[in-house]
């Protein structure tokens, strides 16, 4: 059984609210979803914690305020689907570490941002998606 990364938002649609932080970290083959450092960190720390053998499955799923979910979770590698694309990410001072996503979800996050933030109030994982025409005020929720 898969379990719940963390609480997920999506980014502030008014730039002024928050400043962005600039991804800084792709897969090994320059594609994937693009990580910033603190959102890097985070996950160099939670991975670990979840025992050997484990990826990072993003993806979304119908749902929601707006329509659509974003899903984390973490997996057993054995649970990698054929069709599945894989990207390696290697943080400095880490163990590098595989995200997994289905290509219908590649569909509508590709090229999205992954940052954290352990701010108490809107903190966890950000997706700032650059094919979401709107964003819901529950921060999890998207329409294209």
């Amino acid at each position: 059984m898969t379990s719940q990364v963390a609480s997920l938002q999506t980014a502030s649609p008014d730039p002024a609210a928050q400043p962005e932080a600039q991804a800084t970290h792709t897969g090994r083959d320059g594609k994937g979803i693009l990580i910033t450092e603190s959102a890097m960190k985070q996950l160099g720390t939670l991975l670990p914690a979840q025992g050997a053998g484990k990826v990072l499955r993003v993806g979304v799923r119908s749902g929601g305020c707006s329509g659509m979910s974003y899903t984390m979770d973490f997996i057993d590698a054995a649970e990698i689907r054929g069709d599945d694309e894989r990207y390696e990410y290697e943080p400095s001072g880490a163990p590098a570490f595989t995200v997994v996503s289905d290509p219908k979800s590649l569909l509508y996050i590709y090229g999205m941002q992954l940052d954290f933030s352990s701010a108490l109030i809107g903190g966890g994982f950000n997706f700032t998606n650059p094919n979401a025409s709107q964003t819901c005020g529950c921060g999890s929720s998207f329409a294209v």
